[in-house]
């Protein structure tokens, strides 16, 4: 089974804007949750505006009143861009193939590589499986082949396949121009830590 890896990032975490997000679905005032908690309304304030950061029984406490999982907090996910150019390179085995990462790094719940596949690039000939629930395989140009150990699927640009994660398969570029393809992961079955390796763009 195959992990994508470990992308690092130095983007900060908005958690005061999630935070401000909870609250306010949960209809109460930055008073009433100072009032609530017993912090301050100038401390939350600061917190909901991403000027200061919480430590762990302030957020504790927070999420308390709030009705809230920390962790689901810390874990949920941000309006990110990921630019193709700025991409990073990230490598899943196979011949004549670049893969990208284009989901944000650190998202598990759904992640998305867009792979460049030379005329004749290939996949490893033991088929494999990869740490999700559900994959999809969509074709943006060219020709490529699916092989799963069933079938083989023969795919041409906008053609998508969807298969769950425990499905073994390999791939292939058939044709005699350039393929590129989107893999899109959803879930996660292990709760395994990615290994860390990462290559330069």
């Amino acid at each position: 089974m195959k992990n994508l890896p470990v992308v690092p990032t130095t983007a900060p975490v908005q958690l005061g804007r999630r935070l401000r997000a909870i609250r306010e679905r949960s209809r109460l005032t930055v008073e009433q949750l100072a009032r609530y908690s017993g912090l301050s309304k100038g401390f939350l304030s600061r917190v909901e505006r991403d000027l200061t950061s919480p430590s762990v029984a302030s957020l504790v406490t927070i999420c308390q009143v709030l009705r809230v999982a920390p962790g689901d907090v810390l874990n949920s996910p941000d309006v990110t861009l990921v630019r193709l150019d700025e991409a990073p390179h990230i490598s899943l085995g196979g011949d004549g193939i670049v893969d990208q990462l284009l989901s944000p790094p650190g998202q598990q719940d759904l992640q998305i590589v867009r792979a460049t596949v030379a005329p004749g690039g290939h996949g490893e000939s033991e088929k494999y499986t990869m740490d999700c629930e559900v994959e999809a395989l969509h074709v943006i140009s060219g020709s490529f082949t699916l092989i799963t150990e069933s079938e083989e699927y023969s795919l041409q640009a906008g053609d998508t396949v969807t298969f769950p994660g425990t499905e073994p398969h390999t791939w292939a570029n058939p044709g005699q121009d350039e393929a590129i393809v989107h893999w899109i992961l959803c879930g996660r079955r292990s709760p395994r830590s990615l290994p860390a390796s990462t290559s330069a763009p």
